[in-house]
């Protein structure tokens, strides 16, 4: 029986933490007066490491920035991470399990601390989209592999 349990599926949530979040404003307070709606650029990424024998970091990263013509409005790098206890999986599932799973995890805490930020720094909050990590994951498996990227839709 403890041989049995030894082998079991292990798949638990150690802890989700905020490991890095900045705000810049570099050109207020005079880009605030600025009548112009500003165009939003978010990047998103996500890395998994090793930590130990069956844990593994999985970090979702976040950049906002928001221009007026060549003009920064604000900047938010953000990095939302979760530990993860991942034992006893077959070899072909850990890169699902480290690239859609735990990220699905982790992202809606990320947006959460996104939106309250920029809205702490005086601005209406930017909400980031749903992801389909599945679909980020399958794209970043065929440009792995030297493929032409699927079309990703959501």
């Amino acid at each position: 029986m403890a041989d049995q349990q030894a082998q079991d599926p292990v798949f638990q949530i150690q802890r989700v933490y905020l490991k890095d979040l900045s705000l810049e404003q570099p050109n207020s307070p005079a880009i605030l007066l600025e009548q112009e709606q500003p165009t939003v650029d978010i990047q998103l990424g996500v890395d998994a490491q090793p930590v130990a024998e069956g844990i593994f970091e999985i970090t979702v990263s976040a950049t906002v920035q928001t221009k007026i013509q060549d003009k920064t409005v604000f900047l938010v790098e953000a990095k939302q991470a979760g530990i993860f206890e991942i034992r006893n999986l077959p070899e072909d599932q850990m890169g699902p399990i480290l690239g859609i799973a735990c990220p699905q995890i982790v992202y809606p805490y990320l947006r959460g601390n996104v939106a309250d930020v920029i809205q702490r720094g005086g601005f209406p909050p930017v909400h980031l989209a749903e992801i389909n990590f599945q679909a980020m994951y399958e794209q970043q498996q065929a440009q792995a592999a030297g493929q032409p990227s699927p079309i990703v839709t959501q």
